[in-house]
């Protein structure tokens, strides 16, 4: 699991909207729980992402409009594993994306991916009447956007109870790998791996479109020479500092 990963930016700029997606999620998270059945149904019926809905092969269960549903998808979750894996992520990697779009361009990189994951989950299976939930495609295109950015950051993970502290580029790897992996093993399971491939594709995409011109991608931490002149018999030494090229 995924759990910390070292921010090098200066100034401290806060995350809001970062902090307020994952607000949010779990805020709507809390209600499906104490939610009466009848309610959590007519909830995922009216707001869930279904193929054949969006498609026009069956008429729309409650006042929101399909397309509607490819946003309001994004903020329902099936379990506390689903949406606590999901916000992790997002608290890890967001906040890094967030400082360098802006906050208003962070929001709509973060919902087009979750929008692009939806169609392509729809575009694999149109007709199809299986609800889609989950935050799991936005969060995909974050991850990806990050490992472009920070691609040598180290980042703190779980395995099991042991802490390690790994690339960046080998976590998001992993992640894509099990990903496409699954995609091809299991593309009818509950899991809309497709979503998490729309996402990744989305984010690998969009990211080097809306982010300034300014910021480099694909920079890693390398030794900078920096030369220190003593005065004196002493002999001029050399130190080398780490920077971390953005």
């Amino acid at each position: 699991m995924t759990i910390y990963d070292d921010n090098p930016f200066g100034p401290p700029v806060k995350p809001v909207v970062t902090w307020a997606l994952i607000a949010v999620n779990l805020l709507i998270y809390f209600y499906e729980m104490g939610a009466s059945q009848l309610a959590l149904d007519r909830m995922i019926d009216g707001l869930s992402l279904t193929p054949a809905a969006l498609m026009g092969d069956v008429g729309a269960r409650t006042w929101v409009p399909a397309l509607v549903t490819l946003v309001t998808y994004q903020f329902l979750h099936a379990d506390i594993a689903h949406v606590l894996g999901n916000m992790i992520f997002l608290w890890v990697f967001g906040d890094d994306i967030e400082r360098v779009l802006g906050r208003a361009r962070y929001l709509v990189f973060y919902l087009l991916c979750g929008v692009i994951g939806g169609l392509v989950f729809v575009a694999n299976d149109p007709h199809s009447s299986i609800e889609l939930i989950g935050a799991s495609g936005a969060v995909a295109g974050v991850v990806v956007g990050y490992v472009m950015l920070r691609p040598c950051a180290k980042i703190t993970v779980l395995i099991g109870i042991i802490p390690l502290r790994i690339s960046a580029y080998w976590v998001v790897g992993l992640f894509v790998i099990s990903q496409l992996w699954n995609l091809g093993a299991s593309s009818k399971s509950e899991v809309a791996y497709w979503c998490h491939f729309g996402g990744m594709l989305a984010g690998a995409v969009l990211f080097p479109l809306v982010k300034p011109r300014a910021v480099r991608l694909f920079q890693c931490v390398q030794p900078v020479p920096d030369t220190v002149v003593q005065i004196g018999p002493q002999r001029a030494g050399r130190a080398a500092r780490l920077t971390d090229l953005r």
